[in-house]
């Protein structure tokens, strides 16, 4: 790739990234899944770079697919142990956030398309129709999947 193309590619990285870490998080509910789900888009953003029209569109897609299709790996059910290295750094400000706790309980008790979906329609602000277009869904099933998943969340906040 030549240099402004890769001037081009880390522009877009450093703008929309943090866009693309709010999806994620909202979708993984973790924070080291959110981070490790972007920096895997973007790597496959990135390998695509010259070819795509709309980036941040296909970022978005990218990242829902990645995420949506995650839990078929091996690797996926990998659980770290041992001692955790030391390491410097901003901490996340709202880590410890009763609304954010409250969104990540609500939302991990969803499926993986129904988080997407609420995330899509909610988060992102799309429309039923852009959120059916990034899932391959119809319309239809948008909404559909979104009263049930609205409903579900609802149970889940009462309990």
């Amino acid at each position: 790739m030549d240099r402004r193309a890769t001037q081009d590619f880390e522009d877009f990285a450093l703008a929309r990234s943090g866009d693309l870490y709010r999806q994620a998080w909202a979708m993984c509910g973790d924070r080291h899944r959110a981070e490790d789900l972007v920096q895997e888009t973007l790597a496959k953003v990135f390998v695509r770079w010259r070819r795509i029209q709309t980036p941040y569109a296909y970022s978005q897609r990218t990242l829902l697919r990645t995420y949506l299709s995650r839990r078929r790996l091996r690797s996926s059910s990998e659980q770290p142990w041992g001692e955790l290295p030391d390491h410097a750094g901003v901490t996340d400000p709202m880590e410890h956030s009763d609304a954010r706790l409250t969104l990540q309980q609500t939302l991990a008790g969803l499926t993986r398309l129904d988080r997407a979906v609420l995330v899509l329609r909610y988060l992102e602000d799309l429309s039923v129709a852009e959120t059916a277009d990034r899932l391959d869904l119809s319309p239809g099933a948008v909404k559909t999947r979104t009263m049930r998943a609205l409903s579900r969340a609802r149970e889940r906040s009462v309990r």
